[in-house]
């Protein structure tokens, strides 16, 4: 029999993204997470981990000291490390430009990947993967030691680079059988003693999996397919008897105040557009209007827009982005990624094809793909669903993990084929540009930490 493969989970979340390195033969001896709650939900779906809750920053020792008590001296074989992406985006207020290493050190979370590096170097894991968005790659911040401006991802591969390779993908998760567009980067270190490095060489491969979906012959999985496999009941945001199915808790969504309803019903079904192109008022119905009128010319009331009235009584058209607020999903496509917003109707996408309302978390899941069984336990009903969506739309999909840990675990057995990425593919060579794009600074940072 196939020996079991020991892993570690940083930043576990709820445990999804873990349930996919779990189905490729890893099991998980100990799980850390800052949320208590998210935590109690991951132990309930690896049962045999170690739980240690907090700040990484100040338990990245207890992590080690659970996993010797279990596992004594012997590396385990993968730590798998999710670190919280909030901080890198440059599209959110006051995040500042990617370059600005000083407004990116203002937030705490960017810097997590030194107690990463701490727990790295202090198991010694053989292999070690990273997730996050594409910008990880490239936020700049100040290397706690040198001062000097530094890449996050960079950081993390200077105080590492001596004892693992590094190998960068970026990549959309459609393209591996995910049903929505998820595009995120993944640094895979691999210990320099393993001998399955070589082989990576000699083929020109790179530790990750090659792409199922997305190519002529194997399309990507859309929406209306994702969402008909699903077979759940239909719902409506008109009132809580519709909103909801009680026979699956998480399978239910916000009840709407009537204008918002109207506002959502308005916008033809299956066509992808967005209350901002409505042309019907309240009282009035179908009228003529211009794309930035909130009134209507006729009774002066307010359009089925996103609209807000002022203290004065007047209406004007919300601020927002218009391309992608408030619209309706497309069918014939991958889902946009499912983001800790979903039960928003002005978020990103988040308007049902052809119903009335928002997806359900349960959806939602599905289409990150957590499978059914998942165990959730009683989150929904202590924390509500606000909560849920939250773990839901910060999870790793587990279809990704599973093909990506089937990988590494036959990386490890020394089996290395042409089943994985081939090194020069756009994924990898994307991945490799965005770190070489920060290298200049970075030169001077890695040099001072080699003669400290």
């Amino acid at each position: 029999m196939r020996r079991t493969l020991r892993a570690v989970s940083l930043f576990t979340n709820c445990g999804a993204g873990d349930i996919g390195f779990a189905s490729a033969g890893f099991q998980f001896d100990v799980i850390a997470e800052l949320d208590a709650r998210r935590l109690e939900v991951a132990k309930l779906n690896h049962p045999d981990a170690r739980a240690v809750p907090g700040d990484l920053r100040s338990t990245w020792g207890l992590v080690r000291d659970r996993y010797r008590e279990l596992r004594g001296a012997p590396p385990p074989d993968l730590l798998a490390a999710c670190p919280p992406c909030q901080g890198m985006s440059s599209a959110r207020s006051g995040r500042g430009k990617e370059s600005d290493a000083d407004a990116g050190s203002r937030d705490g979370r960017n810097l997590l990947v030194v107690p990463i590096a701490k727990t790295v170097q202090a198991l010694k894991p053989r292999v070690v993967v990273v997730e996050n968005v594409p910008a990880f790659l490239t936020r700049r911040v100040r290397d706690p030691e040198t001062n000097r401006p530094i890449s996050a991802a960079r950081l993390l591969i200077s105080i590492l680079e001596h004892e693992y390779q590094v190998f960068a993908a970026v990549v959309d998760l459609a393209d591996f059988g995910v049903p929505q567009n998820r595009r995120r980067c993944f640094l895979t270190f691999i210990r320099r003693d393993e001998k399955a490095l070589k082989k990576l060489h000699a083929l020109q491969v790179s530790p990750f999996p090659r792409p199922s979906h997305g190519t002529p012959g194997r399309r990507h999985v859309t929406l209306d397919h994702a969402l008909a496999k699903m077979k759940l009941a239909s719902l409506d945001s008109r009132n809580e008897r519709l909103a909801g199915d009680r026979r699956r808790p998480l399978h239910s969504v916000p009840v709407w105040a009537d204008m918002r309803y109207k506002m959502v019903m308005a916008i033809p079904s299956r066509s992808g557009l967005s209350a901002w192109e409505n042309e019907r008022c309240v009282r009035c119905g179908r009228v003529e209007v211009r794309d930035d009128d909130a009134t209507c010319p006729k009774c002066r009331g307010p359009l089925l827009r996103p609209v807000i009235q002022e203290d004065d009584g007047t209406w004007r058209l919300i601020n927002g982005f218009r391309s992608t607020s408030y619209r309706r999903m497309a069918v014939d496509r991958p889902a946009s990624t499912i983001t800790t917003a979903s039960g928003h109707v002005g978020s990103d996408l988040t308007i049902h094809p052809w119903e009335h309302r928002v997806l359900s978390p349960l959806e939602c899941a599905e289409l990150q793909t957590i499978p059914r069984s998942f165990d959730w336990g009683e989150s929904l009903s202590r924390f509500g669903s606000t909560f849920v969506r939250e773990m839901i739309g910060e999870a790793v999909p587990p279809r990704y993990t599973e093909r990506h840990g089937r990988v590494i675990a036959k990386l490890l057995s020394g089996q290395v084929d042409r089943s994985f990425l081939p090194s020069q593919d756009d994924r990898c060579t994307r991945a490799r540009a965005k770190l070489d794009a920060t290298a200049s600074d970075d030169k001077v940072t890695q040099e001072k930490r080699r003669t400290r």
